[in-house]
């Protein structure tokens, strides 16, 4: 891990406080997840669509012959991550940079 890498899992993670939000994405399944700190749902969405955007950005241009991601927000809440989701149980690929559904 670079030593940028390790200063932010060091601030941001190391301590997590209540409500702390986190986007986690894993660029090939199985694979370690890749996890960076955000602080708001259209921060989220925004670096959701940019990896996904980037890895068929590789794959479309044969630099990855082919892939299985996946990726999602998570929420500190208890003492532990867990997948984050809205009031009305809508996960952040069901809702708007505002925590509103969208439907699917």
């Amino acid at each position: 891990m670079c030593k940028y890498c390790r200063a932010i899992q060091k601030e941001h993670f190391s301590n997590p406080k209540q409500c702390d939000l986190k986007v986690w994405w894993i660029p090939q399944v199985p694979g370690q997840p890749f996890e960076y700190p955000i602080k708001t749902l259209a921060e989220a969405k925004k670096l959701l669509d940019v990896l996904a955007q980037y890895d068929l950005f590789q794959y479309e241009h044969n630099i990855k012959p082919d892939y299985a991601n996946a990726g999602g927000l998570q929420v500190f809440e208890d003492g532990e991550w867990i997948d984050w989701t809205n009031e009305d149980g809508y996960d952040i690929d069901e809702v708007d940079e505002n925590g509103n559904g969208i439907g699917k």
